[in-house]
């Protein structure tokens, strides 16, 4: 099976691809050969390439910069992905692609089904609800899968950043009324290549029976402050010494930034258990994992 994968050089894309290159041919173009924000240049790499199967992690993930940046949100995050999803419905070549939390406005407290109604609250996820509709109105065999909180020991995410400020301030002040389930990019490409592999060399009649979007996080919950503290105590208790002496706790009006981000990212797993038969790590569990791969790092 031939696997064209963006994004490799990215958090999810770069764990799927470990997991993968043993099992299938990947073809993992970089972002200068496969640009996402020139979209009408895609089918014709697409043609190139012949994939049997894409996996799209690659995304505009610039949350505030997308604010100022509204064109080329949408063509990375909205116009490519639906260049790809006409493409591969006309070959019936199924697609997998990665979407967000943010398609919702984060009101209430109850996780997000799949089928609930979106509501995005910026640029980012308006840009992605738009590419999950692209790809749906394609009418392709595609899986959608909708993630949230999304890090590794590897690249610029939240887990780097404390740790990084941690070791410089004596306190940090981290947001503490949003909640949701921090995810790491391995547990996502686990997960993903468990939906993908009883399929074997046809994914395209599974994704045709059970496709569609799915929910892919961590269980559990919590809020960026107790991830933080989740984070600065784990690796403390592996011996990292660190400046900070204290996470304070504060709300989201303490800490202004462009583009409004939800209270409420919960995302529900019943469709995941389900139709796949997928039970999610932790969110704990998978943090302790991350902080082990970090710690041989440091």
């Amino acid at each position: 099976m031939k696997i064209l994968l963006t994004g490799a050089g990215g958090q999810v894309g770069g764990a799927l691809r470990r997991l993968l290159q043993d099992r299938a041919n990947i073809v993992a173009p970089t972002r200068e050969t496969f640009d996402l924000s020139q979209p009408a240049s895609l089918a014709e790499k697409l043609d190139s390439i012949g994939p049997d199967l894409i996996i799209n992690p690659a995304a505009y993930t610039a949350v505030d910069r997308a604010e100022d940046e509204r064109e080329t949100a949408f063509r990375v995050n909205a116009e490519s992905p639906g260049v790809m999803a006409q493409w591969a419905a006309r070959r019936r070549v199924p697609l997998v692609h990665f979407s967000t939390d943010y398609v919702f406005d984060g009101s209430g407290e109850r996780p997000w089904r799949e089928d609930s109604a979106p509501r995005p609250l910026s640029v980012y996820g308006e840009s992605k609800l738009a590419g999950d509709l692209a790809i749906a109105g394609a009418d392709g065999p595609h899986l959608i899968a909708r993630t949230s909180w999304v890090y590794a020991a590897t690249g610029a995410n939240f887990l780097k950043t404390i740790v990084r400020l941690a070791g410089e301030r004596e306190e940090l002040r981290i947001v503490a009324d949003q909640i949701g389930a921090p995810t790491t990019a391995d547990a996502i490409a686990r997960a993903m290549v468990a939906v993908l592999q009883p399929a074997d060399e046809d994914v395209a009649p599974m994704f045709e029976k059970r496709g569609g979007v799915v929910n892919l996080v961590c269980a559990g919950e919590t809020s960026w402050h107790g991830f933080a503290s989740a984070i600065v105590s784990g690796l403390k208790a592996r011996g990292t010494q660190f400046a900070v002496k204290q996470i304070v706790p504060i709300a989201s009006s303490e800490f202004p930034v462009k583009a409004k981000r939800p209270s409420n990212s919960r995302l529900d797993l019943t469709r995941l258990r389900e139709q796949f038969d997928i039970a999610m790590p932790t969110w704990q569990q998978a943090l302790d994992r991350e902080l082990d791969a970090l710690k041989a790092t440091m």
